[in-house]
């Protein structure tokens, strides 16, 4: 009895235990508040789990970023960016295939240039990326002259289209989008790297003490490398996502997700400090900021009381991870 009586106790001080009864807590709220019910309205829930899919994507990459002791401030920017070559790709009539490869590719190497900047030149990935923020999103205003442009790629009618749209931006069965597919399986993927492979203790161990980690005959800067470019990676992927459902460009696309990715890895235990969270923990903060929003908007609550809201549910979980890690500890001594 003591045994599970313990075991309960690890569980309920698990931070990603809290993270769920508070994402549980604030699904009751919208549910039961929200006019007439429309927060769980089917056609509210596809919005939900389509647009909150596509950011917490990319949130999934920086949270495992985090882990390993890094930042990543420039997602929106490379959304927008990859967007924009996606989009002068799309009007030279190339392959949709090929199109959608290069967004990825060219996603994976401003992840790169990312690395190369920060381990190469010893330059914080706060400032790195705060910087290469400013820059791509300063060139893709630029060249698109900030201007909304079409970019309906189910006006090809062809069946390339019908892939193209079914992959990044269909439905399964009724009524699941299927950028949560997506989400869920990316989740399961750097999940597993992160939990179940030596990768994901190089990186847990570059995130808490990058000299040790050295010693220990680790490669530090191809670890943060790696990481680097998943983000990359996953921001080309949701350029070809956005394109597909909004079919057009908008230059102020992504615009304030690199703080809400931070906020999502935050809310689901990732420390600021590198070193710890976890991948359900981090699906479960992203999920929980679609939902903020989300709720907001069906609540006709002005847009900018979610950055009042958002800022409260970073102040608790830095607060409630504290309290649990002090908990932590006493039951350890």
């Amino acid at each position: 009895m003591q045994g599970n009586a313990s075991y309960l106790k690890r569980f309920l001080l698990s931070r990603s235990t809290s993270v769920l009864l508070v994402l549980i807590l604030i699904v009751i709220f919208f549910a039961v508040f929200s006019p007439e019910h429309r927060f769980v309205d089917p056609d509210n829930l596809r919005v939900l789990l389509s647009l909150g899919a596509e950011f917490s994507i990319i949130a999934l990459g920086v949270g495992m970023l985090m882990i390993c002791g890094e930042f990543d401030l420039s997602v929106g920017s490379i959304l927008a960016f990859c967007s924009f070559i996606f989009l002068k790709l799309f009007e030279l009539h190339l392959s949709l295939l090929f199109i959608a490869v290069i967004t990825i590719v060219v996603g994976g190497l401003l992840g790169l240039l990312n690395a190369l900047i920060t381990v190469r030149a010893g330059i914080p990935s706060f400032i790195t990326t705060l910087g290469t923020m400013m820059f791509w999103r300063g060139l893709t205003i630029l060249l698109s002259g900030g201007e909304q442009t079409a970019c309906d790629v189910s006006a090809l009618n062809t069946p390339a289209a019908s892939y193209f749209l079914s992959f990044f931006t269909g439905q399964i069965g009724k009524f699941l989008p299927v950028q949560f597919f997506w989400f869920a399986i990316f989740a399961i993927i750097l999940g597993v790297l992160l939990h179940r492979h030596r990768f994901g203790n190089w990186v847990y161990a570059t995130g808490d003490n990058k000299d040790a980690a050295r010693a220990m005959g680790i490669n530090t800067d191809w670890v943060k490398t790696v990481c680097f470019i998943v983000v990359g990676l996953l921001c080309g992927f949701v350029a070809c996502a956005q394109i597909g459902r909004l079919a057009c460009f908008t230059s102020r696309t992504g615009d304030g997700w690199e703080l809400k990715a931070v906020a999502a890895s935050v809310v689901g235990g990732t420390s600021l400090r590198g070193g710890m969270g976890n991948m359900f923990g981090i699906f479960l903060g992203a999920t929980t900021i679609s939902v903020i929003e989300n709720g907001l908007v069906v609540l006709r609550i002005p847009y900018f009381w979610t950055y009042v809201f958002f800022g409260l549910v970073i102040l608790l979980s830095v607060l409630s991870s504290m309290y649990i890690e002090r908990k932590q500890m006493e039951m350890h001594r």
